[in-house]
């Protein structure tokens, strides 16, 4: 079961970056069109440009991502004793390559993993969820981190972060050049074109309006489903679904995160700023309620 997981997260990948690059082209096929009457030429700078982008960031994830949370590194176990022996032990049982560690300095109790490949992954912890957990606890949250570096969770939420980003600067670009006066469309061009180009301006409008929202949302939607089956992978690592149980407890009974940085907001084991959206549609993890609720019936 596991391992079938792990080959059908590898085909996602490859999915999952063929759908973002599609986006990526329309966003920059639309912001081509609006401001420089060329669907192809935006189409192909975005393209290119969000591809060296996505690939630079993804190559750099653990050192982007862990900046962006202002995490800090430990290289000996004397720094923090505990969290180094208990994400040793469960990489060895998890059978993966020890990863990096680090520390966030934020009361609220909360982890995270990363990274491209289990080669090169990282798992991160708060000052606060070594303080609130006991070693039991400790174990499930770091077995949890452990099953999305196995089962290649981390490649998926990497990529997807890394494009949702791209995305993000397109239309930042777009909209930030139409405030400076560009994008005017001669009046006779529009009423030579017609309806279609009505329809293609608008279409283009649209997809800059809503190119980042669908992106979150995939990416969104993507943390929800793969935390069910990291909270599965970790019993099956620890043969003890109430460790995890008792540390999804106090994470989710905590205080938001002082410091996380909301774009990887969707990689911590928990929501580290404790908001519920409507309609889960823009949770960036499932009802902890319901997480628990499966984890008793294990």
């Amino acid at each position: 079961m596991l391992f079938e997981q792990i080959a059908r997260n590898k085909r996602k990948t490859i999915f999952l970056l063929l759908g973002f690059m599609i986006l990526v082209t329309l966003v920059g096929a639309a912001i081509g069109y609006l401001f420089f009457n060329s669907l192809e030429t935006g189409a192909f700078i975005a393209l290119v440009g969000g591809a060296i982008y996505a690939w630079l960031m993804i190559e750099q994830s653990t050192e982007i991502i862990m900046n962006m949370n202002n995490a800090q590194e430990i290289t000996n176990p004397s720094q923090a004793p505990q969290l180094w022996n208990v994400v040793e032990d469960m990489a060895m049982v998890a059978q993966v390559p020890m990863p990096r560690v680090f520390i966030i300095d934020d009361a609220s109790p909360n982890a995270f993993a990363t990274g491209s490949n289990p080669k090169k992954a990282a798992v991160a912890a708060t000052t606060g969820i070594l303080d609130r957990l006991n070693r039991e606890e400790l174990e499930g949250v770091m077995a949890h981190e452990m099953s999305h570096v196995r089962n290649y969770d981390i490649r998926i939420s990497t990529i997807a972060l890394a494009l949702t980003a791209v995305i993000s600067m397109l239309v930042n670009f777009g909209s930030n050049f139409w405030f400076l006066g560009g994008g005017n469309r001669d009046e006779d061009e529009r009423k030579e074109g017609g309806q279609f180009q009505i329809l293609v301006m608008l279409l283009s409008v649209l997809l800059m309006i809503f190119g980042p929202l669908v992106a979150t949302i995939i990416q969104l939607a993507i943390s929800r489903n793969r935390e069910y089956l990291a909270d599965a992978s970790a019993v099956a690592l620890t043969r003890n679904p109430q460790g995890l149980i008792s540390a999804l407890e106090k994470i989710s009974n905590s205080e938001p995160m002082q410091h996380a940085d909301p774009n990887s907001a969707a990689l911590y084991i928990e929501n580290p700023f404790k908001k519920k959206s409507f309609a889960n549609l823009f949770s960036t993890h499932p009802a902890t309620s319901d997480r628990i609720a499966r984890l008793e019936k294990m």
